[in-house]
Parts: C-alpha cells; structure tokens; sequence
C-alpha cells in the first residue's frame, strides 16, 4: 500500500484519507474543543472515491492518520468491450482492464487517451483527453 501519515487535526475538507481500508475524499472535519477529562476530537465524514459509500470515523485531534498517495496517469484504450476498456499504460506500457463509468461510456472509443488514477492498488478511470 502506498500511504503516508498525516495529523488527524490537519485534514481539511477536500483532502482524501484511508477509512476501513478504502480510499476517500473528505466531506468535512468537526473538531471538538479538548475537556477536562480528555484531548481533542475530530469527527471527520468521507466518501469512498471507488465505492461512494459514506464513512464517518472520530479520532483524537493528534492522532495520526493514513493518506493515500494518489498517481495520476495516462493511457491509451486498445480496445473496448461492454463496460470494460483494455488500456496500455503510456510510460510503462503495461496491458490492463478499467472499468468504465457511466458518464464516459460513449466517450470511450479504441485509440482515444484516458486519464486515470492508480490508489491503494485499484485503477480508476477518470477522463477522457
């Protein structure tokens, strides 16, 4: 896994995390002022950037947490069946199949270049150049 950790306290809205072993995009952080009896927490709600599913975790404010390190990159689709694209990365031109979202099905076509992002060892494809 490709992850690196970061302060609970310094994640903002917008900024993407790991909760329950998938990657998120986070919605938004509530901290709570630290009590006599305790630290600071933070309540952060996130959705899942595969699944879309929401997630909500509560940590203390100093505890740290893991950061997916997102790769951006392009490759070229060799041919498309259904909702399945056969892509050639362009840098390592390495052979693989994403799947394709909705919103992009017809843009899809065989030689068009694709944006996609590798995270946590799943592949998404994301645009269309």
């Amino acid at each position: 896994m490709t992850v690196k950790h970061v302060s609970v306290g310094s994640l903002k809205k917008g900024s993407y995390v790991v909760i329950d072993g998938e990657p998120c995009i986070v919605l938004d952080v509530k901290t709570s002022a630290p009590g006599k009896h305790g630290s600071a927490k933070a309540n952060i709600t996130a959705v899942g950037i595969i699944d879309n599913k929401k997630r909500n975790i509560v940590k203390p404010a100093h505890e740290d947490i893991e950061v997916p390190i997102i790769e951006k990159k392009n490759a070229q689709v060799l041919s498309v069946q259904g909702s399945i694209a056969n892509v050639m990365d362009l840098e390592s031109y390495e052979t693989f199949d994403l799947e394709i979202p909705e919103e992009l099905r017809e843009k899809v076509v065989e030689g068009a270049t694709v944006h996609y992002w590798d995270v946590l060892g799943k592949k998404i494809l994301k645009a269309v150049r």
